[in-house]
């Protein structure tokens, strides 16, 4: 039995393997976070193979590997609002980023969601160009300080500076709508 198995997940990382990266690698910031994904793919599947068989092997591969670049999307963000949400007590801002981030699709949290994205690139719209374009590359493209400096020729101190008035201008444009909220 062991060896059938195994026989099964080579033969699924041959047939699907190649493509299955290719397939991430479009959906993600770097060849390291599809790496990742796909290597967490494969823990998954093995794991599976182990105790329930598995009818359609190339869709449940693509399902799940669409389910972990979600997640990361999902992390990301998740970090994005620690960034702009910074309260007194910890908890405070747990309710907010709870809300957008929930997986429930109802018309009130669509609508929040879709309102919260809407003033904040509004608000994004409204900073100087350097510090919209670092943020934006810092926090929703995931590029290093590093990475923005080789590929501007701008210092890494600079950019810091750049995202550092960003963040306090998003903070204090999105706080209202943050307060309406979490009021509720």
């Amino acid at each position: 039995m062991p060896e059938e198995r195994n026989s099964h997940i080579l033969h699924a990382i041959k047939a699907y393997g190649k493509n299955l990266l290719g397939f991430i690698r479009k959906r993600v910031k770097s060849d390291a976070d599809a790496e990742d994904i796909l290597q967490d793919v494969w823990y998954q599947f093995s794991a599976l193979v182990n105790s329930e068989p598995i009818e359609q092997t190339g869709a449940w591969l693509y399902k799940v590997a669409r389910n972990k670049i979600t997640d990361k999307h999902k992390k990301r963000s998740e970090t994005l609002l620690d960034d702009l949400f910074i309260a007194e007590d910890e908890d405070d801002t747990s309710g907010f980023k709870d809300f957008l981030m929930t997986e429930d699709s109802t018309p009130e949290t669509e609508y929040i969601r879709t309102l919260f994205w809407e003033q904040l690139f509004n608000a994004l719209d409204e900073l100087p160009e350097e510090q919209k374009q670092v943020f934006i590359w810092q926090e929703m493209e995931d590029m290093t300080f590093q990475e923005i400096s080789e590929a501007t020729g701008v210092n890494v101190n600079t950019l810091v500076s750049r995202k550092r008035y960003a963040v306090l201008h998003l903070r204090n444009r999105l706080q209202q709508l943050y307060e309406e909220i979490t009021k509720y």
